[in-house]
This record gives C-alpha cells, sequence and structure tokens, in this order.
C-alpha cells in the first residue's frame, strides 16, 4: 500500500499536532514556534515513539560528520527548546524523557503518525501509521491516515477496501517478503505486537534528582521499597537490593543488564524530593529488546510515600499482566498514613544497615530509635531494630544474652503492630534458630515469611541456614540456590552456596562455588574462611592455611576468622602456631565477648577432645548463636561418637 502524496503526515499527542510535512506543531489548532532543528530533533522522535533515540543517531541525522558544532551543545539546545515548546519539564517529564548517557525517548502515547524514512536502518513501510498506547493500555494504531480515498464513491470504497483487505490479509498471514515480520517490528506501540511474557524485573537503583548527595539515602530507600513491594507478587522473580545497587550509575545498556540478570524487564526511574513532597518517575522496559512499555510519575505528600510505592507497584503488576492472588493483592493495598519525621529516619537507617560493619549497625539503632521516637507504632522501625540486634549478636559485637532478646522484643512488636512483615517473621526466626533453639518455631517463621515475600532473598538464605542446621542438605542447597536466583550478585548468599556443599560433605563442590564467589571480588573475606574449611577437610593444608591467612587480613579483630586459622594450623601439626592463637583469644575475653565454640574449634583441631567438649559446654551456658552448628560443623566430626556431645545434641532438641 503506497501512500498518496496528499496524504497528511500529522502526529498528535495530547493537545498538541506536529505536521511532518509542513514542519508546524499546533497547539489547540495554534502555531506554536519552534526552530528547524529543534524540529528535526521532535520529528525524529516522534517516527520513534517510546523508543530510545540515541545522541549518536541525532548527531548523524542533523549534524553529520563534515560541520563544525559542538554537537553536545546543540543537542542538548534542541531538546530544552522541544521542551519550552510543549509546556514540559526534564524533571518530571510528559512528552520528552532523557536517559542518562544513552538518549532521548518520546514518552507520550502517539496517534496518526505516518512517519518519514527512518535514518536507523528499520526499514518501515511509509504508509503506517503508528501510535503509542497511553499508560492504561488502550492505544491502538490506525492503519489509514485520514482522507484517504475521499474521491472514490461509496461503492468503490467499499469495493477497494474489501480488496485490499483481502489481499493484506493473505500477504500478513503468508508473511510474504517478511510484511508480518516488518509490520509487527515497525509498530513501534506495544499492543501492535503481543506484550512480550515478563516473568522476572529487576528495579534499578532510583536515581536522585534533588541536586543534593545527602539525599542519596532517600533514592535508595524508595528503590528498597519498590523491591519489596513487587517481590510480595510470587508469580514474579524480583531481584534483590544487593544485586541492584550494582547497577547504580552503570554505563551496561538494557540488554546486558537483562542478559546479566536473566530478566524480561527492567524498572528505572528517578525520585524527587522537595521539602515533604516526594515524586518518583518510573518507566518500564522490555529489557532484552529496550522496548518501552509503560511509564508514569506520582507526586505525593511525604505522609502519603507509603501509598505512593503501592501505587507504583500495583502499576506495574498491572503493566506486565501479572495475575494478583486476593490475599496479594491485600499486601499491595495504600497502607495508612506515615509520620514523615519517623519515614525518613527509617531509610537512613537502613542506608547504614546495609553497610553490616559494627559502626553502620551502631548507627542504624540510632535512627530506627528515632523513628520509634516520632512514630511508637511504626513496624518497620521495630523490624529495623531487630534487623540491628540480630547481626550484631551474630558477628560477636554483642554478647548473644544482651543481643538476640533484643532482636526478639523487636521482631515480636513489629509482628504485633503488623502481621505481614516478611522482614519482621525472616528476623524472629533467626533469632529462635540461633539463640532459643526453637527449630519448629523458627521453621514456621521463615515459611510465613517466605509466603508474604516469596522475593525476599534474605528470607531463603536463613531459611536455608536453618534447613542446614537440622540436617536437611538437600532441602538447604534448593532454597539456597533460590536465593541466588534472587540476589545473584550478592556476595554473601554465593558464599553460602559453597558453604553449603561444604556442610553437607561434598568438599569438590564447595571449591568450586566459593572460588567463583571469589571471582566475582577476590578481597571477599568470608568466602577465603570457608574455602580454607573445604580445602582443610580435603587434606590441603597449606592452601587452607594461605585462604585463612587472607580472611584473617579481611576481617582484622575477628575472633572467629582467627579460630579458623588456629583450627587450621593444628590440623596442619603446626601446633605451636595454634597454641599462640588460643592464648591470643583467651587474652581477648578479658576485655570482650569471644566465642566459647569458636576456641573449642581449635582444641578439636589439636586433638584435645576433653576440653574441646568444655569449651561448647561454655558456649551452651552462654547461648552462643554459633553452636547452633553443632550438628552440621565438619570439623567437629571426631566429638560426634562421644556421650557427652550426644548429651549436648538432645539438650539443644536437634530433631533425630
Amino acid at each position: 500500500m503506497e501512500m498518496s502524496a496528499r496524504s497528511p503526515r500529522v502526529a498528535r499527542f495530547g493537545v498538541f499536532e506536529v505536521d511532518l510535512r509542513a514542519g508546524e506543531v499546533r497547539k489547540q489548532g495554534l502555531k506554536v514556534r519552534l526552530q528547524e532543528q529543534p524540529f528535526q530533533v521532535l520529528a525524529m522522535l516522534l517516527e520513534h515513539p517510546g523508543e530510545v533515540v540515541t545522541r549518536e543517531e541525532l548527531q548523524k541525522r542533523l549534524w553529520p560528520a563534515d560541520t563544525f558544532v559542538d554537537f553536545d551543545h546543540g543537542v542538548n539546545t534542541a531538546i530544552n527548546k522541544i521542551r519550552e515548546a510543549l509546556g514540559d519539564s526534564a524533571d518530571n517529564p510528559r512528552f520528552v524523557e532523557t536517559l542518562h548517557r544513552r538518549g532521548y525517548r518520546f514518552i507520550y502515547p502517539v496517534e496518526s503518525l505516518t512517519p518519514s524514512p527512518s535514518p536507523r536502518g528499520r526499514g518501515e513501510p511509509e504508509a503506517v501509521s503508528i501510535s503509542q498506547p497511553s499508560p492504561s493500555g488502550r492505544g491502538w494504531s490506525r492503519l489509514v491516515g485520514p482522507g484517504e480515498g475521499a474521491r472514490f464513491g461509496r461503492g468503490r470504497i467499499a469495493l477497494a477496501a474489501g480488496a485490499m483487505v483481502a489481499v493484506a490479509a493473505v500477504l500478513i498471514t503468508l508473511n510474504v517478503a517478511g510484511l508480518r515480520d516488518r509490520l509487527l517490528t515497525f509498530a513501534g506501540a506495544r499492543h501492535a505486537a503481543p506484550l512480550p511474557k515478563i516473568e522476572s524485573i529487576a528495579v534499578l537503583p532510583l536515581e536522585n534528582l534533588s541536586g543534593d548527595p545527602e539525599q542519596e539515602y532517600f533514592a535508595d530507600g524508595m528503590t528498597d521499597a519498590l523491591i519489596t513491594n513487587l517481590g510480595k507478587i510470587r508469580a514474579l522473580r524480583v531481584i534483590s537490593r544487593t544485586t541492584a545497587m550494582h547497577f547504580k550509575g552503570t554505563k551496561k545498556t538494557l540488554p546486558e543488564i537483562a542478559r546479566e540478570l536473566n530478566v524480561d524487564a527492567v524498572v528505572e526511574g528517578s525520585v524527587l524530593r522537595s521539602g515533604n513532597r516526594v515524586r518518583v518517575t518510573a518507566n518500564l522496559l522490555h529489557a532484552p529488546t529496550d522496548r518501552h512499555l509503560w511509564a508514569e510519575s506520582y507526586e505525593r505528600d511525604l505522609r502519603d510515600v507509603l501509598a505512593l510505592q503501592s501505587d507504583v507497584a500495583q502499576a506495574i503488576a498491572r503493566e506486565v499482566q501479572i495475575k494478583l492472588t486476593p490475599q496479594e493483592q491485600t499486601r499491595l493495598a495504600s497502607r495508612h498514613p506515615v509520620n514523615p519525621e519517623a519515614y525518613q529516619a527509617y531509610v537512613m537507617g537502613r542506608y547504614f544497615w546495609n553497610k553490616r560493619t559494627e559502626d553502620g549497625l551502631k548507627k542504624a539503632i540510632t535512627y530506627f530509635e528515632q523513628a520509634l521516637d516520632e512514630d511508637p507504632g511504626y513496624a518497620m522501625g521495630w523490624a529495623g531494630l531487630a534487623d540491628c540486634y540480630n547481626l550484631l549478636a551474630i558477628f560477636d559485637f554483642l554478647p548473644p544474652k544482651e543481643g538476640f532478646p533484643k532482636a526478639k522484643e523487636a521482631a515480636t512488636k513489629a509482628l504485633e503492630l503488623d502481621e505481614t512483615l516478611a522482614e519482621g517473621h525472616t528476623s524472629l526466626g533467626y533469632v529462635k534458630d540461633s539463640y532459643y533453639w526453637d527449630w519448629p518455631g523458627a521453621e514456621r517463621e521463615f515459611k510465613r515469611a517466605i509466603e508474604l515475600n516469596p522475593n525476599y532473598a534474605t528470607a531463603h538464605h536463613w531459611y536455608s541456614d536453618h534447613l542446614e542446621i537440622v540436617g536437611r542438605h538437600d532441602e538447604a542447597i534448593a532454597e539456597i540456590k533460590r536465593a541466588q536466583q534472587l540476589d545473584p550478585l550478592s556476595l554473601t548468599i554465593n558464599a553460602v552456596a559453597g558453604l553449603r556443599f561444604h556442610t553437607a560433605r561434598r568438599y569438590d563442590q564447595a571449591v568450586e562455588q566459593l572460588r567463583k564467589t571469589l571471582e566475582m571480588d577476590p578481597g571477599f573475606a568470608v568466602a577465603h574462611g570457608w574455602l580454607g574449611q573445604a580445602y582443610e577437610q580435603k587434606g590441603q593444608y597449606e592452601d587452607a592455611i594461605a585462604e585463612h591467612e587472607k580472611a584473617r587480613e579481611g576481617l582484622p579483630g575477628t575472633a572467629y576468622a582467627l579460630a579458623a586459622l588456629g583450627h587450621a594450623y593444628a590440623a596442619a601439626g603446626k601446633r605451636n602456631e595454634a597454641l599462640r592463637i588460643l592464648t591470643d583469644l583467651n587474652e581477648r575475653r578479658k576485655t570482650t565477648y569471644v566465642s566459647p565454640y569458636a576456641i573449642g574449634v581449635i582444641h578439636v583441631g589439636l586433638g584435645q577432645e576433653d576440653r574441646a567438649l568444655e569449651w561448647l559446654e561454655r558456649a551452651y551456658e552462654d547461648r552462643d548463636s554459633w553452636l547452633s552448628w553443632l550438628k552440621a560443623d565438619p570439623r567437629l566430626d571426631p566429638l560426634r561418637s562421644d556421650p557427652r556431645f550426644q548429651d549436648l545434641l538432645r539438650r539443644m532438641n536437634f530433631p533425630e
């Protein structure tokens, strides 16, 4: 079908019309002034609505290689002129969106556009008009421009139209000369071709548009919240925060990110906070093809930020055509208003909690307590406190009898206020495993957390720990693999996957997985320590000692890393070195908490079974969290036949 010379080439969006033949922009019929070069940029964007037009493509078309211009200044000026003519905003775009370091995209629905030949080599048929659907998904293409066939009588129109439709149907059905494929490729509107099936998604770090680097924590907090809300949808695999943050400021393209994460779609966007107002702009893209599917902006008072986060998540769920269960709809429903000061303190607390250092955790506690001073009924604040005390105790920054009861109290309070918090159930499950040795109770909490948020990687990770602790090795490995799918770039989860093979006595697989983890970050001390333990069990003592030395260097002052090195020395027959470490740890006990379990492990390596069992009894009295691994740790195998060891297992209520 060829286009008549008299056929109009007009793009319509909102109250605007752009006549591509006449070079005019009109607003409600009145001409809007726009210079030639900005007009050409606008025309190029309108030829590919919803698609990224790169800066390089603009340069090729408008600033040929033999011209001498400041291209960056030229394109920036042109985009600014377009926005001025359309009354658009770079911060909250309705029409032209900037994609940092990539290019520009026209994001508003476009109707009745008959494009000029593309400079991008896409081979689109000139007579086909396209439209980008509205965010509600109701936009459709119009395949015949207005005015065509006006010179025919009604009967001849019907006859001609019928013949054309029949011929077109045959050609498209048979895909003659690839016509069907070219039409589907050409149609920029997502409904011109079937919506890609989307079963997995990554939320990239939202950009902070405030201009204030100290507001970075707020943008990160909004990213976390969107990931958490989408994570409640069981039918959708959502990449976790730890992995998503690896792409902050990345120069990688969306298809590259999609391949790396094995996801179907990506959400990118921005956050602008001004006083107590928050604006979030979100874009949904089919990642492998960089195809734009949906964009929307939301602006609310900070008191309504939870509702804003919920609205964005629900809109994305609708756009990817995921059917929500009634329970998921309830969990995604807007929440009650939140105290703005409490919310800001909570987000800052999570920012420091994610650092996972002693100083960071203590700062996080300060902010979570500020949040609860502002609003004692703020459940997320209590959940944050529980997470902090859990980590402080497990890292031996606090004695277990001080840290874990505080974690339990905070987690219980969080769940009294909001039983649907996956974070609260996960923290409570961890306390029950690590301190109270309530194995059935811990499993119930982890299962409930995963039911509430199937994409919460930490819940899968800690549930995997639980399964390993009680001796269910295959289930533990399956669960940590699920955590890896959700958080593929998490060093901790990848290292724990190696530890799962280690405690299952599959040492070759443990070594392989831990080496892969160290390829991701050769300085990750925890992986070096666990690799050292695997080498010990294989009898490769020199390799084991080398790995434990790297772990100690990366974790200076950490008693557990030092004790692991002591055991390796003892197993290798280097008795004097092992005894020096024992002396060092006993000196430390005079001023700080040192795990009795860790000291007991060195005595096992030295063959001093009576002394080892004495220290394990002390660990029992302290309710040392490492004692939870009594049944799983291969280093304790020499003690397992001793009746005193069996009695200890019985008193800890381990299942058979």
